[in-house]
């Protein structure tokens, strides 16, 4: 698939990025390359699995609004500006770190575009929901470190211009303001979720990457999970490590069985196709996935313990 989008940036961005490729040695940048974990999608999942699943459901459900929030509305300002990526255009700037190993450098639907920031979105999220919910020193601190982090590491290994990764942050402080005040005015839960799922739904109009389709079907998953969960499952967080790493591993395999299993019906050709009916499947797909994670896999915590 071609680059499309637009070219736009400042010069000193441009300069910035070739000097932090230029002057860091190769054991530096692999280190700095290595900090994007911080906030790609397997980490924030198990840090989410550990909350809900072991630690305080009401924890884990106050953070992934958040984050899920964040990880709708990024894809939809990401549609609108269509930045393409630094590497697209200055070929001084190498791409170290790809989105998407598997696709094209090139194919904007696997990789995304660029403004802003979806990594840095995620971790300010995520972090600064955690620090909000425990209200403790430790986390404010690392609230602002790894995202600080993330930050540099998406702008040195190329994938991000510097105001991808500032308007990032922004975004994800934004979603970890804004949804636990509406929570708190809005004493329906249904219409909460109905306020939020407006705010995100316009994106179906115009959005054509993947990365919209999956949070958007994550965030319905969580939506219908929750309330399914307090009505009909109530299951008990734990404390003990072992149980604790039961339940993690169990849900990572769930999630690695479900999204194979939900592939089979389709061929890879129609689901690579960015055709709107294969990302209409990919947001079903996640939002089932999500659902029997959070709403049905726990009710064999019970039985297991039993056992």
């Amino acid at each position: 698939m071609a680059a499309e989008g637009y070219a736009f940036c400042f010069d000193w961005e441009v300069r910035l990025m070739v000097w932090l490729q230029g002057h860091l040695g190769d054991a530096a940048l692999t280190a700095v390359s290595q900090l994007s974990v911080f906030g790609e999608q397997l980490l924030l999942i198990v840090i989410l699995g550990f909350l809900y699943w072991c630690y305080d459901k009401k924890f884990g459900k106050y953070v992934g609004l958040g984050l899920l929030v964040a990880n709708v509305w990024n894809p939809m300002l990401k549609n609108v500006f269509l930045r393409r990526r630094p590497y697209f255009d200055h070929p001084d700037i190498q791409i170290l770190r790809v989105v998407e190993p598997e696709a094209d450098i090139y194919d904007i639907a696997a990789q995304g575009y660029s403004f802003p920031s979806g990594h840095s979105t995620c971790a300010a999220a995520t972090y600064g929901g955690i620090a909000r919910y425990g209200k403790r020193r430790l986390l404010t601190v690392l609230a602002f470190v790894l995202p600080l982090l993330v930050g540099i590491s998406r702008v040195t290994v190329g994938a991000h211009y510097p105001t991808d990764v500032l308007v990032g942050w922004l975004l994800g402080l934004l979603a970890i303001f804004i949804v636990p005040a509406l929570q708190r005015l809005i004493k329906s839960q249904w219409l909460f979720y109905l306020i939020i799922l407006i705010t995100c739904l316009p994106g179906l109009l115009y959005c054509r990457s993947e990365d919209y389709f999956t949070g958007l079907g994550m965030l319905i998953g969580f939506m219908a999970a929750v309330p399914f969960e307090e009505r009909f499952v109530r299951f008990e967080n734990t404390r003990s490590p072992i149980r604790c790493l039961l339940r993690i591993l169990g849900g990572g395999a769930g999630y690695f069985i479900l999204n194979t299993v939900l592939k089979l019906p389709f061929s890879s050709d129609f689901l690579a196709s960015g055709t709107m009916a294969a990302l209409l499947v990919r947001l079903v797909r996640y939002a089932v996935i999500l659902f029997v994670l959070l709403a049905l896999y726990p009710m064999l915590f019970s039985r297991a313990e039993k056992a």
